[in-house]
């Protein structure tokens, strides 16, 4: 990498380029930055190195969908075998098949499966399934939860206290310009883990709702599982008003062996699935229910939800999802669950030494810090105050200078591929820039 200051790095030649033919010089706004996003070279394991050479740990993972890091020679292998026999075809695959048999069997709630080709997918998918299952229009999303980009699923997913109304009666608010009124009036926005507050606004749409989604360790409402009264509280309510209860396990599958749904009594109707589940490439999936999948099946005298996909369960993707999960079996899981509690044990220890304002959140292989001194339990509770918010670009900014990858809400998704090591690395790197925060913000440090 150049040490000449007036000369352009490889990442911003390339973004020159970029701005020319992309909006804002990106395909996604996640890998956005000022002055330019980094142009990667290689991956290996749980090491990225971009394009001028400077290597760094990975602990986003490219959001959450890379279970056993870069570059993983089992699942490499298995690709390139059967890139040399086709990519994708106008005909079903035996794989396919293989690969449904097996997370069928892994998860007690999962009777049957349909692929997809992402996370937004699945999920939108998975709401219109449940629509055509209990002919009714409307949803309700927890307040702040993320589930892809289609209209209803985003809605509340980045409200703020000026719009974001009544804790009592959150408000529906769009996120993109020019979101129909109508999806706003169809997603009902309850707050995450209040029993009480939930059931009520729930009430007010007896027989309207075709289900409720939410995810059970939601990232973006503070990463903090939801509670088992909770699911259950709806879950009960679900079956008392004929509505189906719909987990976005997307980034939770990799919670447990089963997903985070192994951690509560009650299985929820369908479940969206994506990320690790295609060893690296794009995928999606929705399963529950035979009797709520059926709706998909083209041998009904009528089908309620046609579908399909040209990319749906291609044979490369099958083939790289396959391989991953029979690598990420019960010891596999148990070892980078117990990388993620020594990193929120450590962080935690970091945070008590230098006396900063701090909380680790998250489960299983996930974490997320918040400059809060206690863990939220909701989004309005997890959202950043100013000063919160300089001080997490600030920490995100010192740990890429000193060569580590987080997740822009400054959290992080392992891999098999990691070792006690690199969670040591980033302790003591998080170390130094909870010191570097607390001098620039004081007002973040404890009394």
């Amino acid at each position: 990498m150049s040490t000449n200051p007036k000369e352009l790095s490889k990442s911003a030649v390339l973004f020159s380029r970029a701005k020319k033919v992309l909006p804002g010089g990106v395909s996604r706004n996640t890998i956005f930055k000022l002055p330019h996003p980094d142009y990667v070279e290689k991956g290996q394991g749980c090491y990225v190195t971009d394009i001028d050479g400077v290597t760094r740990i990975d602990f986003a993972n490219n959001m959450a969908s890379l279970i056993h890091g870069h570059a993983n020679p089992e699942i490499t292998q298995a690709i390139i075998e059967q890139v040399q026999k086709g990519t994708a075809f106008t005909m079903a695959t035996e794989i396919e098949i293989e690969y449904a048999e097996l997370l069928c069997e892994r998860v007690p709630g999962f009777e049957k499966i349909r692929f997809v080709n992402s996370g937004t997918e699945a999920v939108m998918a998975m709401i219109k399934a449940a629509r055509a299952f209990t002919g009714k229009e409307k949803i309700a999303k927890v307040e702040g939860a993320y589930h892809g980009a289609y209209d209803y699923a985003e809605v509340s997913q980045t409200a703020a206290p000026k719009n974001w109304g009544d804790e009592d009666q959150p408000a529906s608010v769009p996120v993109a310009n020019g979101t129909p009124e109508g999806a706003l009036n169809d997603v009902i926005i309850i707050p995450y883990n209040n029993v009480e507050k939930a059931l009520a606004i729930l009430n007010q749409h007896k027989g309207e709702l075709a289900g409720i989604l939410i995810d059970p360790v939601s990232h973006r409402v503070g990463m903090v599982p939801a509670s088992e009264a909770f699911v259950e509280a709806l879950y009960q309510w679900t079956r008392a008003n004929d509505a189906l209860l719909m987990f976005d396990e997307v980034i939770t599958f990799r919670v447990n062996y089963a997903g985070a749904q192994q951690n509560y009594k009650v299985a929820p109707d369908l479940t969206a699935i994506g990320k690790m589940i295609g060893g690296g490439f794009p995928v999606g999936a929705f399963a529950g229910r035979s009797d709520v999948m059926e709706v998909l099946d083209p041998t009904q005298p009528k089908v309620l939800l046609p579908h399909s996909g040209t990319f749906s369960a291609n044979p490369v993707t099958m083939t790289a999802g396959l391989t991953a999960m029979r690598l990420f079996d019960e010891k596999a899981v148990d070892y980078v669950n117990a990388l993620g509690d020594l990193a929120r044990k450590e962080i935690t220890h970091a945070i008590e030494k230098t006396g900063i304002k701090a909380c680790v959140t998250g489960a299983g292989s996930m974490f997320r810090i918040h400059l809060k001194a206690q863990a939220p339990n909701n989004y309005r509770q997890a959202y950043a105050n100013e000063d919160e918010a300089k001080g997490l670009k600030l920490l995100l900014s010192h740990l890429f200078e000193q060569g580590l990858m987080m997740i822009n809400t400054c959290s992080a998704m392992l891999s098999t591929a990691m070792t006690e090591k690199e969670i040591m690395i980033l302790v003591e790197h998080l170390t130094s820039g909870f010191e570097k925060v607390i001098e620039q913000y004081p007002s973040l440090k404890k009394s």
